[in-house]
């Protein structure tokens, strides 16, 4: 069994953990996890992030509006962002982006919001954690006009925008996609990233690495992810766990 393994982006308040959350979170020790990050979506997850960090020692936790999440929502909503932020076990801001998959919500207001939450994490001297879903163009224009630290979540880019991001200090972080049949892209990016700038995360209870894809995830099962990309860099999977986990300490806390 690996050890050591971190968790860079969780979503553990999602309905899907209900019937038994706590006994889950409990285990994860158990199964060679020493630490998670669960991210908001809005003001409401953000708190429920909060309270999961105050449950569990190793859970600690990000506060941010998604795109998708930014519809009619008043701006002074980030001002809740900002106070849940200066908790002590608020690691990030986030999960913010852009989301141009869908048509809603509008472009404008997702990128009023991601701009404002880039400009509050500059603010707290705090990384960020971004979603950019078939809007690299315009995620990549913001993050060169402000150059926060942070990391491109579940990144689905290519090589280019992956040297790109590597050039602005950025971090990659990749999941279980990058197991799935048609992840070329992912592949690619995986077999390339520099060792010093990949973490490993779940996107639980999203994103299951094969062979669960279907079923619920959790970050256990990071250890299938880890294996598929050290198996791409033709290295030791519990070599590249260590390495990431390393590099997650790095950017949130400043280790």
């Amino acid at each position: 069994m690996y050890h050591g393994i971190f968790d860079s982006h969780a979503h553990y308040n999602d309905a899907r953990f209900d019937e038994d959350r706590n006994q889950l979170l409990s285990s994860l020790p158990e199964k060679g996890v020493c630490g998670l990050i669960n991210c908001g979506t809005d003001v409401t997850t953000s708190y429920e992030s909060r309270t999961l960090a105050e449950q569990f020692s190793f859970v600690y936790f990000a506060a941010g509006i998604h795109p998708e999440d930014c519809r009619d929502v008043p701006i002074k909503a980030l001002d809740e962002i900002e106070a849940l932020v200066q908790h002590e076990k608020c690691v990030a801001v986030g999960e913010i982006g852009l989301d141009y998959y869908w048509p809603e919500p509008p472009k404008d207001v997702q990128l009023r919001f991601f701009e404002a939450q880039l400009q509050l994490a500059l603010r707290h001297d705090m990384p960020v954690i971004i979603h950019d879903r078939d809007a690299h163009g315009p995620t990549m224009e913001m993050l060169r006009k402000y150059r926060p630290k942070g990391v491109l979540h579940c990144f689905s880019g290519s090589i280019e925008t992956m040297k790109e991001a590597i050039n602005l200090e950025l971090y990659i972080g990749l999941g279980g996609a990058v197991t799935f049949k048609n992840a070329k892209k992912a592949i690619e990016v995986a077999k390339e990233v520099p060792a010093d700038k990949l973490l490993l995360e779940t996107d639980c209870p999203y994103m299951t690495p094969t062979p669960f894809r279907g079923k619920r995830n959790d970050s256990s099962l990071i250890a299938y992810t880890a294996e598929f990309i050290a198996g791409l860099r033709n290295i030791n999977t519990q070599d590249l766990i260590d390495k990431c986990t390393e590099n997650t300490k790095s950017l949130f806390f400043n280790a």
